[in-house]
């Protein structure tokens, strides 16, 4: 992934601006220090800082189009770039061997409706100059993420780009661009153009679960993301959801090593064949439950296992710089995200620049300790679309900004657009945990890849593993983590200006001290009012009786399910 920024229609002299526009990309240099490249066209001017993950060689952006009329920037990667080439109605000479230039080309066929044949995560903007148009679009979940503001003094002005950061100082009001949508300058408008089976929350599937069809789809979205020319690796917590992942890569990659890259249009080799021994990666304080399981994982798949330690005062040191990358006061996600972050520098120094990671899974299957609680299917299936759908907020912000803040590329296979029509459309009954008859959360995941009934088959995980009990990442790096943030809140803020809270911040009012430690930390990097309107807090569900605190091990069941 990279970092785009773009101003369109810019009412001044814009030869002027491109210093502006240089100092405003170079704030998120850290998503692309591989290169940085800046053009003008009319009134409009495109940045670029890029992270070299595929055409390495040749796929610097801002990219041109052979008539010069097309300028594009992208960040992300398109998956299946290799089919789209093929489907292309007419002949185009590519410049680049880079994944994103097909989609100029399909802007000429298709107009803005490429976007529904796009097959990835990506953010783009994407000028067409003849017509002084700019269309901007962002993926179905918001893997990546993208902004835009305006200024009140250049009404008609529209800024785009990748974080929060570059727009803060320019715009007085500033939004998260919806994932699944598209903005075309010609209307002002921003439309969704992602609309799967499953979005209406209110239709409660009825498709009994497949475990083999499960288990393929989601080997097909790993598989596909292996797309790379420099090194990779894989998270690894030593829980179900990266675990899983790990050991798809680790077949995936030992396949491409002993059978040679299979006959396959669709399949982009330059992955397994750069890098055919998979790395993976885990952080925690010593002793942590997530490291413990992680040697397992890794002992049994048997990868290069790469395990790093943190002391609580290291991550403390951390949280306002996180919140910097981060640009949330969201509790759970400085929680989780402060020790991706420094896993993130971590890898970085390894020379690994894209790594798979996990997140997804809890939301599409209710893996949550709280889904427990659910009181019916349909409220079940209701809490996993809007999980889902909310994702771009909470997890996805999370994975981005931890890993981009290093130039860490992290790609997520459980939210691939076709695992999701698979997953989406499961009957919730089969979901639903139930501890009386032995199911516990994610327990059609875990059945879909227990080998257990077939002495023949290779495990894919050991059963320690595969029926681990879930941890938020937060509480697997290591209890004390949460527990000292916490106490430092509690001197850090005091009685009075807690008690002061509602009057300070009318939208989204602190109720805890840590809450109002993330809420100050925040305005000091972001003290403008309109950065604000992109967060969203998460907030547990206190009508199926959810306490406030959003730790997995704050859920009653947790601690049930140790004492069984």
């Amino acid at each position: 992934m990279c970092g785009i920024f773009a101003c369109y229609n810019y009412q001044g002299d814009v030869e002027e601006f491109r210093q502006r526009a240089l100092y405003l990309s170079k704030k998120i240099r850290h998503r692309g220090p591989d290169w940085s490249g800046c053009m003008i066209a009319n009134s409009t001017i495109l940045a670029h800082e890029r992270l070299a993950i595929v055409g390495i060689d040749t796929g610097a952006q801002p990219l041109v189009s052979d008539d010069d009329n097309l300028i594009l920037c992208v960040n992300g990667e398109i998956y299946n770039h290799k089919q789209l080439r093929a489907n292309l109605k007419n002949k185009y000479e590519f410049k680049t061997h880079s994944d994103c230039e097909v989609i100029m080309h399909m802007y000429k066929e298709m107009d803005k409706d490429l976007v529904q044949h796009l097959d990835g995560m990506f953010s783009f903007v994407l000028l067409d100059k003849k017509r002084n148009r700019v269309i901007a679009a962002r993926d179905p979940i918001g893997i990546t993420t993208l902004y835009y503001g305006w200024d009140s003094k250049m009404p008609g002005t529209v800024y785009f780009a990748s974080e929060l950061k570059s727009l803060n100082e320019d715009c007085d009001k500033i939004l998260a661009f919806p994932p699944g949508h598209v903005y075309d300058s010609d209307s002002g408008e921003t439309t969704r153009w992602f609309n799967p089976s499953w979005w209406d929350e209110s239709r409660v599937p009825t498709n009994p679960v497949d475990l083999k069809v499960l288990r393929e789809s989601l080997e097909t979205a790993v598989r596909k993301r292996l797309m790379a020319e420099v090194p990779y690796g894989v998270l690894l917590s030593g829980g179900l959801d990266s675990s899983l992942i790990a050991a798809i890569a680790a077949r995936e990659t030992e396949k491409i090593a002993t059978a040679g890259v299979p006959d396959d249009d669709n399949f982009d080799e330059r992955g397994p064949t750069f890098w055919p021994r998979l790395h993976s990666f885990s952080i925690g304080l010593p002793g942590s439950p997530d490291l413990i399981a992680a040697r397992d994982v890794a002992k049994h798949l048997k990868t290069i296992h790469h395990e790093y330690t943190f002391t609580i005062q290291e991550a403390l040191d951390a949280v306002s710089d996180v919140i910097y990358h981060l640009e949330t006061y969201d509790v759970t996600t400085i929680r989780a995200s402060t020790p991706m972050y420094l896993l993130s520098r971590k890898i970085k120094a390894t020379g690994v620049k894209m790594v798979l990671s996990g997140e997804g899974a809890d939301e599409v299957f209710g893996g949550y300790l709280y889904f427990h609680y659910a009181p019916d299917s349909k409220s079940f299936h209701e809490e996993t679309v809007t999980r889902v759908k909310n994702l771009h907020t909470s997890d996805c912000l999370r994975a981005n900004k931890s890993t981009m803040a290093w130039g860490l590329e992290a790609r997520v296979p459980f939210l691939d657009k076709q695992f999701l029509e698979v997953a989406m459309n499961i009957d919730p009954k089969d979901k639903m945990p139930d501890r009386s008859q032995g199911r516990m959360e994610k327990y059609i995941v875990r059945k879909a890849f227990d080998t257990s009934d077939d002495p023949t088959a290779k495990p894919y995980l050991p059963d320690n593993v595969l029926w681990r009990q879930k941890e938020q990442f937060s509480d697997g790096v290591g209890y004390s983590w949460i527990d000292t943030l916490k106490e430092v809140s509690l001197t850090k803020v005091s009685d009075e200006d807690f008690a002061k809270a509602a009057s300070r911040w009318t939208k989204d009012t602190p109720t805890t001290k840590e809450a109002y430690m993330y809420r100050v930390m925040f305005e000091q990097w972001y003290p403008q009012e309109a950065c604000t309107a992109s967060v969203v807090r998460w907030i547990p569900k206190a009508e199926w009786g959810c306490p406030e605190d959003p730790s997995g091990r704050a859920q009653g069941v947790h601690d049930e399910a140790l004492k069984e």
